[in-house]
């Protein structure tokens, strides 16, 4: 990525944009207080079909996750307000929310912190910097489908 006053170059791998886009009902709840992250994961998980919810802080995301019942949570750690680990364990409490797929995105990634997210509730852990490619490939192992998410039947 490469930032050139106000305007944000994005350089995504071929290896994503081979993928066609497909249509889907598979939503992603994203939590990530980084400008700059969310509207790279964001337009990378949109392209391949993903609807995509964007929350910026933990009250925003745990409210968005029970009124939204996305299929799949990708989790900052450092986040604004309630952190990710906090805004995890609510879910994981709330027989709504407690099955949701979280992905936590962060920079700890120390093998104590890999303990602690499976501890507190976190499906997956991906260690910053994460290239959009990790990034895509977890949500799709958890998610199915090998070439984007599954289309709407009928579609």
């Amino acid at each position: 990525m490469l930032l050139s006053g106000d305007v944000t170059v994005v350089s995504l791998s071929s290896t994503i944009l081979s993928h066609s886009p497909t249509r889907t009902d598979q939503r992603v709840l994203l939590v990530e207080d980084n400008e700059d992250n969310r509207t790279i994961y964001s337009t990378v998980l949109r392209y391949l079909g993903y609807e995509v919810i964007e929350a910026v802080d933990g009250l925003q995301a745990v409210a968005l996750a029970r009124s939204e019942h996305p299929d799949l949570i990708l989790m900052d750690i450092s986040i604004p307000g309630m952190d990710g680990w906090e805004a995890t364990r609510v879910l994981r409490q709330d027989p709504a929310t407690q099955e949701i797929p979280i992905i936590a995105l962060t920079a700890h990634a120390l093998p104590d912190d890999r303990k602690r997210a499976t501890e507190v509730g976190f499906t997956s852990y991906l260690a910053k910097p994460i290239e959009p490619n990790a990034v895509v490939a977890e949500v799709r192992r958890l998610l199915g489908g090998s070439d984007g998410p599954r289309a709407k039947s009928g579609d």
